[in-house]
């Protein structure tokens, strides 16, 4: 597939035309980034990215993502392009979460991280997560929101997040770069964090927090927490049982 580049490349060449870009897109993705490393080490046209028939969603995506995410971090690749069974709109909105992801492109909408839920979670983590993240769909806000399950954990795991909230009894425990600001009723949840983060976008997070009443957030946060703690223990999630029957299933790989 290189050799084939190169030779169209030398047909260039022989009429002096040199605005060209090269793309050498392959479905398998060992495949498609040793071609590219190849052509980078040898050339020095531009380069267009992409997993070619990388198929639908979500296959598609963790494809064509393998492939351009690894080149572009080794600092090869011009242009990309998912190439997916899907509307083409959300090949572009892949291709420039991406680069967001990468730090190759300024953000310009919500960086929204969510937990992957546990026995302690005490509200649907997926329900509150999608439902944010329609509500912030259409808002050009360039900050980090986290969506977590529990009080225990949610703050101080999502503390470099500009904004968040952690569910704990019935509530939502609002928290900004990890400082517990405010708590809600557990159905005012996405509104809260609009807001937040619209009052943030315009005045920042030390603002956010100055305007809180800290001392009685962290108390409630506080008392949820503890609360969590007696009711479901440290392990929530059973783990010391679950990982005796991992070692049980996989002992003898």
């Amino acid at each position: 597939m290189v050799e084939s580049a190169l030779q169209e490349i030398a047909y260039f060449n022989e009429v002096n035309f040199g605005a060209i870009k090269i793309s050498v897109k392959a479905s398998n993705v060992p495949l498609m980034v040793e071609a590219y490393r190849m052509l980078a080490d040898t050339v020095n046209y531009p380069l267009h990215l992409g997993v070619t028939e990388a198929g639908p969603p979500p296959a598609g995506l963790v494809k064509a993502t393998a492939g351009i995410a690894t080149l572009l971090m080794e600092g090869i690749g011009d242009t990309i392009r998912y190439s997916l069974t899907a509307d083409p709109v959300e090949e572009a909105r892949a291709g420039r979460q991406l680069l967001e992801a990468l730090g190759l492109r300024e953000r310009k909408n919500v960086d929204l991280i969510a937990c992957p839920s546990c026995g302690r979670a005490e509200i649907d983590v997926i329900d509150v997560a999608n439902r944010a993240m329609k509500a912030f769909e259409d808002k050009k806000l360039p900050l980090q929101i986290a969506v977590m399950g529990c009080v225990v954990n949610g703050p101080g795991e999502a503390r470099e997040a500009d904004l968040g909230i952690a569910a704990g009894n019935k509530r939502g425990h609002l928290f900004v770069k990890g400082r517990n600001v405010a708590v809600v009723p557990e159905d005012e949840m996405v509104d809260a964090l609009v807001e937040w983060a619209e009052f943030i976008h315009e005045h920042g997070t030390d603002a956010a927090i100055a305007r809180a009443d800290t001392a009685r957030a962290e108390r409630e946060a506080a008392r949820d927490r503890s609360q969590a703690l007696d009711e479901k223990g440290d392990d929530a999630n059973n783990a010391s049982a679950k990982i005796v029957e991992i070692r049980k299933t996989v002992g003898n790989d």
